[in-house]
């Protein structure tokens, strides 16, 4: 039985993250790869609220706030009050964080040639597959589909719908032995 695609998508990030983040220790980096998106964020421009962070990066407002205070924690990034808000807060790289730039730079380009390596080596490149991929789900959600699916699901397990299946079967299968017969003859 082939694995369902949540499980391959899990499998395949423990793949890849596994392997950069082994990298990102070699460099002497104490550093994980889905801070990332968040570290490219405020590179282009800081300070910037969660908000913008989540935007900017992808991500989701709850994943941005996770990362970001793991990164706090870890002394990679600051936080300080808004101007305008006290209670929105404005994120920035830290002196530490600032500090790995040069050595994270590095790691990131040869984790960018290493996917290319890997996509050189699948029949389409896998980031285009992942990009059709994410364009086909903001266009229909997963979970849109999931619904349409279930109406679909519940249609053909209804009383008249499994008449309307056995009657299609039934009427494929004389046509096929009708077939047949033509054939043989």
């Amino acid at each position: 039985m082939m694995p369902g695609l949540g499980t391959q998508l899990r499998h395949l990030i423990e793949l890849l993250d596994g392997a950069v983040e082994e990298a990102y220790a070699s460099a002497g980096l104490r550093y994980r790869p889905r801070y990332t998106p968040v570290m490219r964020a405020l590179i282009a421009c800081e300070p910037c609220t969660i908000g913008q962070i989540a935007e900017a990066a992808k991500i989701t407002q709850p994943a941005a706030t996770q990362t970001v205070a793991l990164m706090i924690k870890e002394g990679l990034l600051d936080s300080e009050p808004g101007l305008v808000d006290g209670r929105q807060r404005l994120i920035r790289l830290s002196p530490r964080g600032r500090a790995m730039l040069p050595r994270l730079r590095e790691c990131w380009k040869v984790t960018q040639m290493a996917g290319e390596s890997l996509d050189a080596s699948l029949p389409r490149p896998l980031a285009q597959s992942l990009g059709e991929a994410i364009a086909a789900l903001e266009v229909e959600s997963f979970g849109d589909r999931m619904a349409k699916a279930r109406s679909r699901l519940s249609v053909a397990e209804s009383p008249s719908g499994r008449s309307a299946a056995r009657k299609h079967t039934a009427g494929a299968s004389k046509g096929a032995a009708k077939k047949k017969r033509t054939n043989d003859a």
